[in-house]
């Protein structure tokens, strides 16, 4: 592929900052030009500069979303930051419990922006079903939401290799998910269907207008905001913020923080906020 010149790099870093509000610096050139190639040779085009081109016709919308997919980084695995989820058992769940139980509900919903492959929402449902007595009696279910199309059909097939699962303990391994073999003769697990009854994963863009209405018990936002420069972060935090009942948690990643941000949360502990 030949070399990105700079003032083509800006034309696609703003386009991505428009569209999606991630921020591709200078220091990310070579991140771009690393994901461009791959699309180049996916769709046979012979220059960033006739793929650009192609991404902003009407031919080329479908590409658009898979170009938006291929710069949007996915790490995680199951229990990721696994302080969260301790809190969120130890204090959050106790909490909604007990809002819900005054208010004569059994509704409990989470949100897991930035789902991912779906290693989050997955490990949410499993450490909130643990938790939860007598959970059939409980109107639970977590929305799971990413602005990648590629992340989440692997979230919704629910497979995934051994790796993904060490920090999973045995005892939830084996309640649920269902040992498969691979094409090799490797081991995979496939997430149960008492996982999968209670998430919704959707496709969505944060910074466009919500397709719900909450309100949620809990956010999770977590190394999501990273992408994003400070007057996106702001806003982001603002509208998300609408959308979380009073006395809700919002959770960002460990490397993370609000600080220095305007914003209605107010602090609880590191990566841990509460409207």
């Amino acid at each position: 592929m030949e070399r990105l010149s700079e003032r083509l790099f800006q034309q696609f870093s703003a386009l991505v900052y428009e569209e999606c509000g991630i921020n591709l610096h200078e220091g990310k050139k070579s991140l771009l030009e690393a994901r461009l190639a791959k699309r180049l040779r996916a769709t046979g085009m012979a220059s960033p500069k006739e793929y650009y081109k192609y991404i902003l016709s009407e031919d080329g919308r479908d590409e658009l979303i898979r170009f938006f997919d291929a710069v949007s980084t996915n790490l995680t695995y199951f229990f990721r930051e696994p302080k969260h989820f301790d809190f969120l058992v130890t204090r959050a769940l106790p909490e909604m419990v007990r809002r819900s139980r005054e208010q004569g509900s059994s509704r409990i919903r989470i949100w897991s922006a930035g789902c991912s492959t779906g290693e989050e929402p997955y490990t949410i449902a499993m450490s909130v079903l643990e938790n939860l007595d007598q959970p059939d009696r409980w109107d639970f279910r977590i929305l799971a939401t990413d602005i990648s199309t590629r992340v989440l059909q692997t979230a919704q097939r629910g497979i995934y290799d051994k790796a993904k699962l060490q920090n999973v303990p045995p005892a939830l391994r084996s309640r649920y998910f269902i040992l498969r073999r691979g094409g090799a003769g490797e081991k995979l697990y496939e997430v149960a269907p008492q996982l999968r009854k209670v998430i919704a994963f959707r496709r969505l863009n944060l910074k466009d207008p919500y397709p719900f209405r909450g309100p949620f018990d809990v956010i999770f936002c977590r190394n999501v905001m990273i992408y994003f420069d400070k007057k996106t972060q702001e806003m982001l935090i603002k509208k998300m913020a609408e959308y979380l009942v009073s006395g809700g948690y919002f959770f960002v990643g460990h490397s993370e923080s609000l600080t220095g941000l305007d914003h209605p949360l107010k602090y609880i502990k590191p990566a841990v906020y509460q409207k």
